[in-house]
């Protein structure tokens, strides 16, 4: 008897035939890769180049990304966004400035990375001005300020679009950055497709460096990333930096979905967008009028985010109700659910999305509270690097009160750490995260 319970329970999952609107971006779909990605799974040899050495077809397939997306160079990373983030993270450390301005909302490797590096983080809380159930966007404001405060700050690190689709002001900030003399990092893990949407993708706003997890939303295999670079400040070091976290084994057949990716955008990628966006335009019209709230302000046009605090049921009641109608969300929580839709989805299952929000709402309305998006600020007691490297024990949620942090503790998806390592944790935490489903703390002895 076969004894492989991932693999089938995968197939029993596909077997189910749900309208996939999560990653990754090509949603099992036969036409957005071809069959035979398999049958080219190789490793380093004389012709078929190596990756943080790249010299050859892979630094052509690079360079090829990078005219097609209009960067100053594209490197390709098979370990996800993640390694994008590290090496982003350490080009900057290089310069032996410490101190990274940052978004409290990031990505858990960052932190990681953080601690890593032993970079110093000043965290910058997002103004709410995204609307209830969503932790808004920094602003250029607060990042002024806080570089105004920390003149030995040697990066700006922010994400956009987040989770839910919400942009900051990118351009803006940028100005900001230029101004002191800092590059803007941006984490742009869930908008690599903004190349060819009616928002700015970040790189084109102004940021020096970008990660993009192109496998979110493009046709790209899981684990596909690109770090894109605007300028030749950090050509020499780049391969190194990653290289410095990656592994000497890359998949090649993510790197060569990759290199497709490329190609299809080159000639696809500027009429497939436009439609997609008056497609999920329209899902957005509906959802309003059904009772559904969005997030306020610039958001990426393809992504919908819908806020059940206008509705009887809660997000992940309604969550349910979505599986039972064929439709597979990405995210859900009390208060938000959220789809990824990208140009391969069919439009069968569009039509099933919108057919399904119908019967999700279909419930009397009452207006719920909604909870905050994410807790006060709490008091750094350690670095993220002494807290993370120190002995450490797990403790219920209900003593972990008063204890400092040893790692960050982060719902996933979105990844979004509620508690930073080094952190004493409150009773607001422990609330926060007892919504999550968290049972226990892990806490510096």
């Amino acid at each position: 008897m076969e004894q492989t319970p991932l693999v089938n329970a995968l197939r029993r999952h596909q077997a189910k035939r749900q309208a996939a609107f999560h990653t990754p971006g090509h949603k099992g779909n036969p036409s957005a890769l071809p069959k035979d990605l398999l049958s080219l799974d190789f490793t380093e040899l004389p012709d078929t180049d190596s990756l943080f050495e790249a010299s050859g077809p892979i630094l052509a397939a690079e360079r090829h990304a990078a005219k097609v997306l209009g960067t100053h160079r594209t490197l390709f990373s098979a370990g996800g966004c993640t390694l994008c983030i590290q090496a982003m993270l350490r080009l900057v450390s290089m310069h032996e400035k410490r101190k990274i301005i940052a978004s409290r909302v990031l990505h858990r490797s960052a932190v990681n990375t953080m601690a890593l590096l032993d970079l110093e983080p000043v965290w910058l809380m997002p103004t709410p001005n995204a609307g209830p159930g969503v932790p808004g966007r920094v602003t250029a404001q607060t990042v002024a300020q806080a570089l105004q405060a920390h003149p030995d700050a040697g990066a700006v690190y922010l994400t956009s679009p987040d989770y839910f689709g919400v942009l900051s002001p990118i351009q803006e900030i940028a100005a900001v950055c230029r101004q002191f003399s800092v590059p803007l990092l941006v984490d742009n893990a869930h908008g690599a497709h903004l190349f060819y949407t009616s928002q700015p993708h970040p790189l084109t706003a102004g940021a020096a460096m970008t990660a993009d997890s192109p496998h979110k939303t493009l046709p790209v295999l899981t684990g596909g990333a690109w770090l894109h670079l605007s300028d030749d400040r950090f050509d020499d070091s780049a391969k190194d930096a990653m290289a410095l976290f990656g592994s000497t084994s890359p998949s090649y057949p993510i790197m060569a979905s990759l290199d497709l990716c490329a190609d299809w955008l080159s000639r696809h990628g500027k009429e497939a967008y436009p439609v997609l966006e008056q497609q999920v335009a329209a899902l957005k019209e509906k959802a309003r009028a059904l009772g559904y709230t969005l997030p306020q302000g610039d958001c990426d046009p393809t992504r919908l985010s819908l806020g059940t605090g206008q509705l009887s049921l809660d997000g992940v009641a309604l969550a349910q109700q979505f599986r039972q109608n064929g439709v597979e969300p990405e995210h859900w929580d009390s208060d938000n659910i959220v789809f990824i839709a990208t140009p391969w989805n069919t439009p069968e299952e569009l039509d099933r999305l919108s057919l399904a929000m119908e019967r999700a709402a279909q419930t009397s309305p009452a207006p719920r509270k909604t909870h905050p998006p994410l807790p006060s600020l709490p008091k750094a007691v350690l670095s993220p690097r002494q807290a993370m490297f120190a002995p450490w024990e797990v403790v219920p949620l209900s003593q972990a009160v008063g204890r400092i942090a040893s790692d960050a503790a982060c719902p996933c998806p979105p990844g979004v750490p509620v508690v930073m390592p080094g952190e004493r944790i409150t009773e607001e935490i422990t609330s926060f995260l007892h919504r999550y489903g968290f049972l226990t703390a892990k806490v510096v002895k």
